[in-house]
């Protein structure tokens, strides 16, 4: 096997491998004398069947197999001899014209990883917005917690039904005056001004009495998930059998009490430790950013094209979904367009972030156990049913890359902690809503473009959103965030378990709109 080096320009890197026809033809004549004894043929006993014959039935099968595997093996070799630590999975291309018995002429074309110095930790200097839970932040956790938690008691006789009141109605939908499926309920509970139903529905039935019958006509949203019924005009008959008003909550230890706890201070206690998880938690993305943005500004070195193509198009391609689910989506779909480039250097900004997080991570022991491997694996697996868990389980410790994906988001949470223990942290006591306009003036200054033209993208671990155009942030949707790579691995999509469609509740129910989560980020950013 002859290896010659024909491109080295850069990060990229071509290589001529010539195998000769003998090497290819040896590993042939071996399967086949491995085979033979098992081979069975009419006319010969099992494991007498001639080799020339064997390889006659079965020559064409063994040549592609030996030809892959010394293929697969010069790939190796090159990356072992030139100690090269690719950035991609290489391309490798059978040369023109190669016939069985000739010397095969192998392309081999791949992008490095660059050469990563380690930055000196020395002088790293963070800002800690600290927000401590107040009374006030209590007293406003409680008050949602027992409105979550109302009650109703039945009205007065006679009552006319209000906003916030509570019917108890039997239904019957129909459709041209037939009933269709899944339009009757009984004894459903409807409360008034919550917009749980269709638009129309609740509203007419404002000023109803205990016992009254009422007829109302509604139309379908054009969006409704049950095809039949999309953008459909219907008639509800409907039966009001109870009017309830609301009861007053008071929180107190038989408010706790029915919550399952031991009183009112066990509620406060178990309260007060959920809101200040969810501080700490801004407090966090709030440094992160801080932390990657000092890193970013240090670093300016060349990162492989593949990788940020190919993180590029993850972005792109979240973008374009959500762009489509718009109220306009063609406007939303052009502004997008005239912003590619921008998202581009988002790209090329999260895989060099991504690789010099991975030389800190290494330089410094950070490691991902195998126990902890073990867990995210497992917890993955939970997002498929059952009979699929297995096979997923069995993928990702089969796959490299699938591994290194999932492994990705906590080797960056451990080095970032790894970063946040080397830095020197000063803390400053602030308000939540402080500490929300420092996180959301991040956003803003990710959005616009930096001295030297690089888009300079959010990076926190769940709140790191690419910039999103005007046009698909019609009613405030939120920025998604676009997954960059870990590790210093090649970016590759999550793989996510097909879920049930259930489009299938009471036809007047309105169903509720998907909450839009950010996307599970990788080390890049």
């Amino acid at each position: 096997m002859q290896i010659a080096e024909t491109k080295n320009e850069g990060l990229a890197r071509a290589y001529n491998v010539t195998i000769p026809a003998s090497e290819i033809e040896s590993r042939v004549a071996a399967e086949v004398k491995r085979i033979a004894p098992q081979v069975k043929m009419p006319g010969f006993r099992p494991g007498k069947v001639p080799a020339n014959l064997v390889r006659k039935m079965h020559g064409e099968a063994l040549h592609a197999d030996a030809l892959n595997n010394v293929v697969r093996e010069s790939v190796d070799k090159v990356v072992a001899e030139h100690k090269l630590r690719p950035a991609m999975q290489p391309t490798v291309a059978l040369g023109d014209g190669y016939e069985q018995g000739k010397d095969a002429e192998v392309g081999i074309e791949l992008e490095v990883l660059p050469k990563v110095e380690v930055p000196s930790l020395d002088g790293l200097k963070l800002e800690k917005l600290v927000v401590p839970v107040g009374d006030a932040q209590m007293d406003e956790a409680l008050e949602r917690i027992a409105t979550q938690q109302k009650s109703f008691e039945p009205a007065a006789e006679a009552k006319k039904a209000e906003d916030g009141d509570q019917l108890i109605i039997d239904f019957v939908g129909k459709l041209d005056g037939e009933p269709f499926e899944g339009g009757a309920g009984e004894d459903q509970a409807l409360e008034l001004g919550a917009g749980r139903f269709i638009p129309g529905f609740e509203e007419q039935l404002l000023d109803v009495v205990a016992g009254e019958e009422k007829t109302i006509t509604v139309k379908f949203p054009d969006e409704y998930p049950a095809e039949n019924l999309k953008g459909q005009e219907a008639t509800f008959d409907v039966t009001v059998k109870e009017v309830k008003v609301p009861s007053q909550t008071r929180v107190d230890d038989d408010f706790a009490k029915s919550l399952g706890l031991e009183g009112l201070d066990k509620l406060k206690e178990l309260l007060r430790g959920q809101l200040q998880q969810e501080t700490d938690g801004m407090t966090r993305t709030q440094m992160k950013r801080a932390l990657l943005d000092q890193l970013a500004a240090g670093h300016d070195f060349e990162v492989p094209p593949a990788m940020v193509e190919a993180e590029f198009q993850q972005i792109w391609s979240q973008l374009e979904q959500e762009a489509n689910r718009e109220e306009d989506p063609q406007a939303a779909l052009d502004e997008l367009a005239a912003e590619r480039e921008d998202y581009r250097r988002i790209a090329q900004r999260r895989v060099r972030l991504g690789l010099l997080l991975s030389e800190i991570g290494q330089a410094n022991g950070v490691e991902v156990s195998g126990q902890e491997m073990s867990m995210l694996i497992q917890q993955a697996a939970q997002q498929y049913r059952p009979e699929d868990r297995d096979r997923f389980v069995q993928y990702v410790r089969q796959d490299p890359m699938a591994a290194a994906q999932l492994r990705a988001p906590l080797y960056e949470d451990k080095v970032v902690d790894f970063l946040f223990d080397k830095a020197e942290v000063t803390e400053r006591e602030v308000t939540r809503d402080e500490l929300q306009a420092a996180i959301e003036a991040d956003e803003a200054d990710a959005s616009k473009d930096a001295p030297a033209g690089e888009e300079q993208a959010d990076a926190s671990d769940s709140d790191a959103k690419a910039k999103k155009p005007a046009a698909a942030q019609k009613g405030g949707a939120k920025k998604s965030a676009a997954k960059p790579a870990g590790e210093g691995d090649t970016p590759a999509s999550n793989a996510k378990p097909e879920s049930d469609d259930k489009d299938a509740e009471a036809a007047p129910v309105k169903k509720k709109a998907a909450t839009k989560k950010p996307a599970a980020k990788k080390t890049a950013e």
